[in-house]
């Protein structure tokens, strides 16, 4: 039998060891014994680890999923403790589901659907959504087909002679969206209705996925579209289409996709989401510098992303534009994903969409603009995230904004500028 050794001490659980070095070392040494040991180098202690690490990011093929996709491919997920996968879905209906059902716990998204989703309105089941951040600024357009090239430029009115001649004949022209109550659908009623086309009545407005439309157009389906690059460039490759206008001609810098969660997650996973508003700041700001626009789209372009040559993605996103009618400039306002507090959850932009609802009679009577801002567009978890790495940002802004018809939005008066507009369909 071996014998007992009463003076040899017995190892300590961790837990007291820890508490023993703590007490005779000081907590600053103890960590510097331990190396300092973090869940991502340089960013925050063990106990700051996102609850949920595994997230699956939705994305559609559009050049503006970019930050979701860099950041999954250069590591920016990684690096704040997420371990990323990154999903194409067929459709925004079908990303909106998912999102829902938590197959992924965040998507790229248009800015109107956590909006529609948190109302329950345009047939949207109910389901609150959050946007802590907002992807971009600008980079989709409005691409008609070829037979108007040389006959319709940049303005809508000069569209009216040809809505009015198909619908006498029992024809009406048709146009494409992505989503009813999404960003593609508000940009093209915005820009019937200033050249005195009623959307709902003198047109019919059907709904196509992104990737979709240029075959659509090719077969004769529609006769105009608005879409995300590539999707308007690819129709000018392809000679099917011409550019009438871009968003930025329509509205200068506007806000276009958010990363969104539902808010069930939002509530239960805070780390979760304030690491990948972390990882999407570095992925947003390598995305803004130009240097790397080629490395954006030799990235984007994969099958598994977007599915489409990088030299087509990459020419607007240098504000190389040719509107394939013969005019040609030098974009000053493409797509951006950083500069100009691109990120800022501004409850403005919230507070836009729902005045469009309600001039498109999508709501009965005045929403709640104020409340349902505040709910969706998550400034307080943006603020937070940004404050944690030291990013100084450019804080809410509520100046008014106008658009090319030179009506001016007023932040502080929504239901005013929803009634205001000659052409409208309000009920309630």
């Amino acid at each position: 039998m071996v014998p007992s050794q009463p003076n040899v001490p017995r190892p300590l659980p961790r837990r007291a060891f820890l508490g023993h070095a703590a007490a005779a070392t000081g907590t600053a040494a103890l960590w510097s014994a331990l190396g300092s040991r973090t869940w991502a180098a340089g960013a925050a202690p063990a106990s700051d680890a996102p609850e949920a690490p595994n997230v699956n990011f939705g994305i559609i093929a559009l050049t503006d999923c970019s930050p979701i996709v860099i950041a999954h491919e250069k590591g920016f997920f990684k690096k704040y403790g997420i371990n990323s996968t990154v999903t194409k879905g067929a459709n925004w209906a079908a990303i909106r589901d998912n999102l829902s059902s938590g197959s992924i716990q965040a998507t790229h998204m248009l800015i109107g659907m956590p909006l529609a989703s948190t109302m329950g309105l345009a047939g949207s089941p109910k389901k609150p959504m959050v946007i802590p951040w907002i992807l971009n600024r600008n980079g989709q357009a409005i691409t008609l087909k070829a037979e108007w090239n040389g006959k319709v430029a940049a303005d809508p009115k000069a569209l009216k002679p040809f809505v009015d001649q198909a619908k006498k004949l029992g024809e009406p022209l048709t146009f494409a969206q992505t989503f009813p109550p999404g960003t593609h659908a508000m940009w093209m009623r915005y820009y019937l209705a200033a050249g005195g086309i009623d959307p709902d009545k003198d047109v019919s407005l059907i709904t196509i996925p992104p990737p979709q439309m240029v075959a659509n157009m090719k077969i004769g389906k529609m006769d105009g579209y608005c879409v995300g690059e590539p999707w308007n460039a690819r129709a000018i490759a392809d000679k099917i289409g011409f550019t009438s206008v871009t968003t930025q001609d329509l509205w200068r810098d506007h806000p276009e996709k958010v990363c969104a969660f539902t808010e069930e997650f939002a509530v239960k996973n805070p780390k979760t989401l304030k690491a990948v508003l972390k990882a999407l700041h570095e992925a947003s700001v390598w995305l803004d510098d130009f240097n790397n626009r080629a490395e954006q789209c030799a990235l984007v372009s994969k099958p598994t992303y977007i599915n489409c040559d990088a030299k087509i993605i990459l020419g607007r996103l240098l504000g190389e534009l040719e509107y394939g009618d013969g005019r040609k400039l030098k974009d000053e306002s493409p797509m951006h994903f950083s500069r100009r507090n691109c990120n800022y959850p501004q409850a403005k932009y919230a507070t836009w969409f729902m005045s469009q609802y309600r001039r498109w009679g999508m709501v009965a009577g005045a929403p709640d603009y104020d409340g349902i801002a505040k709910r969706v567009m998550r400034a307080d978890l943006y603020e937070e995230a940004m404050k944690e790495i030291g990013y100084a940002h450019g804080g809410r802004e509520d100046t008014p904004e106008k658009l090319f018809d030179g009506v001016v939005f007023d932040p502080k008066d929504p239901e005013g500028y929803a009634k205001s507009f000659a052409v409208k369909s309000l009920k309630g």
